[in-house]
């Protein structure tokens, strides 16, 4: 293990305009050094430099098209590493007296947002949880499967999942539980969790907000996704009313 390699990425990311810019691409989005020095609050000279270093150091990725570079996380492991800071500095932020709500308080993120590639936010979690009691995946502590129901309970959305197994070539997980850091539970990441964000965004059930990482749920996706999940569990999407989950081992206590 290169602790100096460990020290060195941590610095990167813990720079507060850095840190800025970075939150900025965990949707999954391309964006200009131009757009990246006003997350970050920086000049665009100063903002050039941090995303040189972020380059450098494999957190970012930079691609030309036409006359504009375009920078993105370098890979869903980045993006997983951000999300587990990020809950790690929602579980130690200092104790106040009123009663505190985890997450973003914009209603929209909390409703429905991208999680770099996967659907996060009461919606996702309530995939998540619908998969779960349909016996359509299994999360045991940090990892995941799918099992021989995901084919039938997935076609009920129009997936063809035979059609989209994993390549071999793949190093992502295909099924995992990512801790969603506004509801505290878990929604579903890996290939899996891409495939179903994709699928609803292509039928046109969700739509992404212009420059936010929140997405909406079109009236056409009320339908398709009420539907699937069923009444009860649609109230946990629009109300944030807890469902029960089945079929879910919990993560081992550390």
């Amino acid at each position: 293990m290169n602790t100096n390699q460990i020290a060195h990425i941590a610095s990167l990311v813990g720079e507060p305009a850095r840190t800025a810019m970075l939150m900025e691409l965990l949707d999954g989005r391309s964006l200009t050094a131009h757009e990246l020095a006003g997350a970050g609050n920086v000049s665009p000279q100063t903002a050039s430099r941090h995303l040189a270093l972020m380059v450098e150091g494999g957190l970012l990725r930079v691609e030309q098209h036409g006359r504009h570079r375009y920078h993105r996380l370098a890979s869903a492991e980045v993006a997983r590493v951000l999300e587990g800071i990020t809950q790690l500095a929602a579980q130690n932020a200092p104790p106040v007296r009123r009663a505190v709500v985890p997450g973003p308080k914009d209603a929209a993120m909390r409703m429905a947002r991208s999680c770099y590639d996967h659907i996060a936010g009461r919606l996702g979690v309530a995939i998540a949880q619908q998969l779960l009691a349909d016996g359509a995946i299994v999360f045991d502590g940090e990892a995941g499967h799918a099992t021989d129901k995901a084919g039938a309970v997935l076609a009920r959305l129009g997936i063809d999942l035979a059609a989209s197994l994993p390549g071999t070539h793949s190093k992502r997980p295909y099924c995992r539980p990512c801790l969603d850091w506004s509801e505290r539970r878990f929604h579903v990441a890996g290939q899996l969790g891409t495939l179903i964000c994709t699928h609803s965004l292509e039928r046109g059930w969700l739509t992404r907000r212009q420059g936010m990482r929140a997405l909406e749920i079109t009236p056409k996706g009320v339908m398709a996704l009420r539907g699937w999940m069923g009444q009860e569990s649609w109230r946990q999407v629009t109300e944030g009313a807890a469902v029960p989950v089945r079929r879910e081992k919990p993560p081992l206590a550390a």
